[in-house]
């Protein structure tokens, strides 16, 4: 499935007046519907992951449901992220994060023009994992799932997650680090995550998973 110009027209657009916030565990009083808490993630641009040419496009629910659904419906997906079903399931996940303050971005991950990954890029610190971890002002979350199979068990999970991490890094300065947790029962993306210079700092229990908590450092990115 190829780009279409609903997405050139979708990345050439003017980012958001940045909004100001206080940073620390909780919602900020500035938070609120048009904020930038993510440096205007939509302008970040692509970037060469070695296997080709990688962009974050923001989701579009309109045109992107159905392809996301027929992702959240493979069973290796719906068994960690717990959205299989239909339309409406995933419908109503996206529109949380699209209608909400900004604090979560949806993404397809587009690979040399084809959207191939769904991410999720969010403030960790002004999200509830925020209560399970000593979070830092600006840690920023993401959350990944490779939509085709055969994109998966060949080591692209890994460049993929190296590349957002530094887009992070690159376009947030303020970020010191980037943070993930992957249920420890998967453990091809745990893998994934440590092959991609993320350190395990612990094991924690959410609400609905035990999972791994893993940090990839601004000041260890050029060491791991």
């Amino acid at each position: 499935m190829k780009l279409s110009e609903e997405l050139t027209e979708l990345l050439d657009h003017d980012p958001p007046e940045p909004a100001a916030i206080t940073a620390g565990r909780g919602p900020a009083a500035a938070i609120g519907p048009g904020s930038d808490l993510l440096d205007s993630l939509p302008d970040w641009g692509p970037a060469d992951t070695g296997a080709g040419t990688f962009q974050l496009v923001p989701v579009r629910v309109e045109r992107d449901l159905r392809l996301i659904t027929r992702w959240m419906n493979d069973p290796a997906v719906a068994a960690f992220w717990k959205l299989g079903g239909p339309e409406s399931v995933t419908e109503a996940h996206l529109r949380v994060q699209t209608g909400g303050d900004g604090r979560s971005i949806p993404c397809l991950g587009v690979l040399d023009g084809v959207p191939m990954s769904y991410w999720e890029v969010y403030r960790a610190d002004l999200d509830p994992i925020a209560r399970h971890y000593p979070a830092r002002p600006h840690d920023t979350g993401i959350h990944l799932l490779i939509g085709k199979v055969a994109d998966r068990g060949r080591g692209l999970g890994t460049r993929l997650l190296r590349t957002v991490a530094d887009l992070v890094l690159e376009h947030r300065p303020s970020c010191g680090r980037v943070v993930a947790e992957p249920d420890l029962r998967n453990t091809p993306c745990v893998s994934a995550f440590l092959s991609a210079g993320f350190r395990l700092m612990a094991e924690v229990d959410l609400p609905d998973k035990r999972a791994a908590l893993v940090v990839r450092d601004r000041s260890l990115r050029t060491l791991l």
